[in-house]
C-alpha cells in the first residue's frame, strides 16, 4: 500500500510535533511492504530519507511550523500547492498525524485525521488568543472531519471527549497511545545534575517539581502555583522549587507567561519558581532524574506525553485527575482536583514530605512507562490505516 502522510508538523516543537516524529519514525522502521509518501514544506530531515519513503516537497509561503498554530492558518495558495502535490501522487490513502496542519485532499482519496483531544472545544478562551484563531480552528476541524473517513486519537479519554464535544461517532474513532522515547531512562549522576542546575539557573540544593509543556491557561499553572503557595504557608516545604520548562511566547498558542510571573511575585514565591524556556531532550532526561516529581496540573489532556517521559526516568507524577491523566499515570502519581487549590496544596505537601511514598511511586513509574511503546502505537496505526484504505476502496468501487 502507498500511504501519503502530511509530515509538515515534523519540525514543530510542541507535543503534536514530537508525536509526529516518533510515530512516523516507528512506522518507517516496521517490517512492512508499504511505501510512505511524505509531503513536506521545507527541506526534509535526513532521518526521513529511507528505502520505503518518497519525499514530496512543496515550497509554500511559510512552513506549517509557522502556519499551523492557534492564531493563524495556511494561505489558500499554500493549500492549493499541497492539494496538487497529493493529487499527482499515486497514493492509496492520506494520513494526517495532526489536524493542526490539515489541508484539503481529493475527495475520493480515503483519509484519516488525528485529533489529539477536544481541549479547544472545551476551553476555547484558554487556547486561542483571539476570535480569529477560534474561527479558523473551528472551520479547519469541521472541514477535516467532513473529508475524512476515520479519526485517530491518543487515549480512550480523548476518544470520549471527541465523541461528546465534537460529535464524532465513537465507532469512527481509533485509539493508539503515545510513548516515551528510549532516551528517557533512569540516570544516576549527581555531577551531571549539578552542572545542569548551574547552566539553567536552578539552585544547587533543594527538591524540584518539574513541569514540561506549554504555558497556556488550560495547563492550569496558575492554579498549581496558588496551590504551591498555600502548601508553603505551613513552612514544611521551604526546600521545594517549581521549574517550568517551555516556550515563553507560546509558539503561536495562547501563553500566560506574564501572568504567571506576576503571580509568582505576588505570592512571595520569587526565587522558588524558575522559567527555563526550551531545553534539549538530553538535559530534560537529567532534569527528570533530578526531580522529586513532575507536575501535570492541566484541566484536561489528550494524552500527557511529559508524564510518561518522566515516569520512564523513575519520576513520580503530581497529576490532575481529569482527561487522560488517570488513564496514563495510573499508580505512579498523586492526584488532585485541578479546580481546587486546597486539593493541589495537599497533593504537593504529601509528595514533598513523604519520602517512602516517593520511593514507592518511583518503583511503579518505570514499568508503567514501559507499557507504552511507539512500536505498538505504530503497529496499531498501520492496522487502522490499512482498514481505512480497504473500506475506502470498496466504497469507490461500489
Amino acid at each position: 500500500m502507498k500511504i501519503g502522510i502530511d509530515a509538515t508538523c515534523w519540525w514543530n516543537q510542541r507535543g503534536f510535533g514530537r508525536m509526529t516524529r516518533e510515530l512516523l519514525s516507528a512506522m518507517f522502521s516496521l517490517d512492512s511492504e508499504h511505501t510512505f509518501y511524505l509531503f513536506v514544506d521545507q527541506a526534509p530531515d535526513e532521518s526521513m530519507k529511507l528505502p520505503n519513503t518518497e519525499i514530496v516537497q512543496v515550497f509554500p509561503e511559510r512552513p506549517a511550523t509557522d502556519a499551523a498554530v492557534a492564531n493563524d492558518s495556511r494561505s489558500i495558495g499554500d493549500m492549493l500547492q499541497l492539494y496538487k502535490a497529493v493529487s499527482n501522487s499515486p497514493i492509496d490513502l492520506m494520513f494526517f498525524p495532526a489536524v493542526y496542519s490539515w489541508f484539503p485532499v481529493p475527495l475520493k482519496l480515503p483519509t484519516v485525521v488525528t485529533l489529539h483531544d477536544a481541549i479547544a472545544e472545551l476551553f476555547p478562551e484558554k487556547i486561542f488568543p483571539d476570535l480569529k484563531g477560534r474561527l479558523f480552528w473551528t472551520l479547519k476541524v469541521k472541514l477535516a472531519l467532513w473529508q475524512c473517513q476515520r479519526v485517530m486519537t491518543v487515549s480512550h479519554a480523548a476518544k470520549a471527549e471527541i465523541e461528546q464535544y465534537i460529535g464524532v461517532k465513537g465507532d469512527l474513532i481509533d485509539v493508539i497511545s503515545e510513548a516515551p522515547n528510549k532516551l528517557f531512562r533512569q540516570v544516576d549522576d549527581s555531577t551531571m545534575s549539578q552542572d545542569l542546575r548551574r547552566r539553567i539557573g536552578l539552585p544547587e540544593e533543594g527538591k524540584l517539581i518539574v513541569y514540561v509543556g506549554g504555558l497556556s491557561p488550560h495547563k492550569n499553572l496558575q492554579g498549581f502555583l496558588e496551590g504551591f503557595a498555600l502548601a508553603r504557608e505551613g513552612q514544611q516545604i521551604d526546600d521545594v522549587h517549581v521549574v517550568l520548562v517551555g516556550d515563553y511566547g507560546g509558539a503561536g498558542f495562547h501563553s500566560n507567561y506574564d501572568e504567571l510571573q506576576k503571580l509568582a511575585n505576588d505570592k512571595c514565591l520569587k526565587g522558588l519558581v524558575h522559567f527555563t524556556g526550551f531545553i534539549s531532550d538530553d538535559d530534560l532526561v537529567i532534569l527528570y532524574n533530578d526531580a522529586m516529581a513532575a507536575a501535570m496540573p492541566s484541566f484536561s489532556e489528550g494524552f500527557g506525553l511529559p508524564a510518561v517521559e518522566a515516569m520512564a526516568c523513575g519520576t513520580p507524577i503530581l497529576s490532575s485527575d481529569r482527561g487522560s491523566l488517570p488513564e496514563v499515570v495510573g499508580d505512579a502519581g498523586v492526584f488532585f482536583d485541578p479546580y481546587d487549590v486546597k486539593s493541589i496544596s495537599r497533593a504537593i505537601l504529601r509528595m514533598s514530605t513523604d519520602h517512602e511514598l516517593r520511593d514507592q511511586l518511583s518503583k511503579v513509574a518505570v514499568p508503567r512507562a514501559e507499557g507504552f511503546t511507539w512500536e505498538r502505537a505504530a503497529k496499531l496505526a498501520l492496522g487502522y490505516l490499512e482498514t481505512a484504505a480497504q473500506k475506502g476502496a470498496r466504497s469507490s468501487n461500489g
